[in-house]
């Protein structure tokens, strides 16, 4: 490669399924990850399109509902990857862990997509 040249991007791909409430993440163009995810209830607000993860974040406080990261109650669970979903930054639209393990596989009142928090930490170091 010459100097100044820049490598391919990562090419690595995740699709998220809001009919089935399944994330598929593909690494390399072959699927290593299909996992349930809860998602919001209606279609509104939700992004639909590409999007990019932009930042993870380890035990993220939920500003919102004043709870610091690692704290049981934060609905953000364990790991956060902020998404530049509908022309935001990554602080509004996430994939993240959650403290309602009985969510997962059903449709919810929030924004994001959640995981399980088993799920969502070995996603995290892939991604």
């Amino acid at each position: 490669m010459e100097e100044g040249a820049s490598k391919p991007g990562n090419q690595d791909l995740i699709i998220i399924n809001k009919c089935y409430n399944q994330l598929a993440y593909f690494h390399n163009g072959y699927i290593e990850i299909v996992d349930s995810v809860a998602t919001r209830q209606t279609w509104e607000k939700v992004p639909v399109g590409f999007s990019k993860v932009v930042n993870k974040i380890k035990n993220r406080p939920y500003y919102k509902g004043h709870t610091l990261g690692g704290d049981p109650r934060n609905t953000l669970g364990k790991r956060w990857l902020g998404i530049n979903a509908n022309g935001t930054y990554d602080d509004t639209y996430g994939i993240h862990g959650n403290n309602n393990e009985s969510s997962i596989g059903k449709y919810v009142r929030q924004d994001c997509v959640r995981m399980h928090n088993a799920d969502v930490e070995k996603f995290y170091d892939k991604v």
